[in-house]
């Protein structure tokens, strides 16, 4: 693949090193075998974190269906005071993923911020389409909330977050928080979240290729989600978070996104949408990155930066 001239160089000499899979010819048959590639390859990868706690609990989740895992991430030395808390949500456009995958990221929070990490392992498209994905991850987060004592959990110090896919989850799940009357949420972590399913904005033209997730598996991921649905006017702001049309009311907003990933314009328009309504926002633009850099790349300075501006932006909303 032919390099964007506007790609970091650290990031550049990093991809040349790098086999990247394609995701533009996705299908459905294809899911299984890379879910199995994805778990195989985290499974090999796992190292325990000494001072990380890491328990799985089965809880309540939508109303009919089967019960959610959650994946609960405590710092090991014990303390005795309730500690602020993230709700996260995993990416994998909307077809992949799982909390476990997601144990170095998790852990780096723990360790960061000294809070309790949520993570929820919601059902998949497309076997579960929409609704499912949300609803899974708003019973988990109702859960959390109201066994925030068992948990030891300030549950005035509620934070929601994901990447990606999990970043779209995160800002429709505080949609329904807001909508549902509660729980009561102190701030939104978005990492290049996954908002729109229109397929209309000009960087969704721009990156018909590009070194992650360009628009084709885009199209796959939102279409596995919505069916049909996908582009109609009856698209639920849940599923859909750049769907709403009142972004009033919402906790504190931190978003990134790299310059060069189809969710930029998405992800720009939003927090622009949300300042005006009157959303307390904070945005960063990584000029130079591609979707998932910081993970992928993760030594590169503008990996660093983003990592470190992350953790400052949820320091200062759960601490203060």
């Amino acid at each position: 693949m032919t390099q964007h001239p506007n790609l970091d160089p650290e990031l550049a000499a990093a991809v040349e090193e790098l086999v990247m899979p394609d995701l533009s010819r996705l299908t459905p048959s294809d899911l299984p075998a890379l879910r199995a590639q994805a778990a195989a390859m985290v499974a090999a990868s796992a190292v325990p974190d000494p001072l990380v706690t890491i328990e799985d609990l089965r809880v309540p989740g939508p109303e009919g269906d089967p019960d959610v895992r959650l994946r609960v991430y405590r710092p090991a030395e014990p303390v005795q005071v309730p500690l602020p808390c993230l709700y996260w949500i995993h990416g994998g456009g909307m077809v992949v993923g799982s909390p476990d995958a997601d144990d170095p990221f998790a852990g780096h929070f723990v360790k960061a911020i000294g809070c309790v990490v949520v993570s929820v392992d919601y059902r998949l498209a497309p076997e579960h389409p929409d609704p499912a994905p949300v609803e899974d991850c708003f019973a988990g987060l109702l859960w959390t909330a109201k066994n925030a004592t068992e948990l030891g959990i300030d549950p005035t110090r509620l934070a929601v977050g994901g990447a990606s896919a999990g970043g779209g989850l995160a800002a429709g799940t505080v949609l329904l928080a807001r909508d549902r009357g509660g729980p009561a949420l102190t701030f939104q972590l978005l990492v290049c979240p996954m908002l729109d399913d229109r397929d209309n904005t000009p960087s969704t033209a721009q990156f018909e290729t590009a070194v992650v997730w360009n628009r084709a598996a885009n199209v796959f991921g939102w279409s596995a989600l919505l069916g049909d649905r996908k582009g109609r006017e009856d698209v639920s702001p849940y599923a859909a978070p750049a769907r709403a049309h009142d972004l009033s009311g919402l906790p504190r907003t931190f978003i990134d996104v790299g310059e060069l990933e189809v969710f930029r314009d998405e992800c720009l328009t939003y927090a622009q949408r949300l300042a005006q309504a009157g959303v307390s926002t904070e945005l960063h633009l990584y000029p130079g990155a591609f979707h998932g850099f910081d993970v992928i790349v993760p030594d590169a300075e503008v990996s660093r930066l983003a990592q470190a501006t992350r953790i400052t932006a949820l320091r200062r909303a759960l601490l203060r």
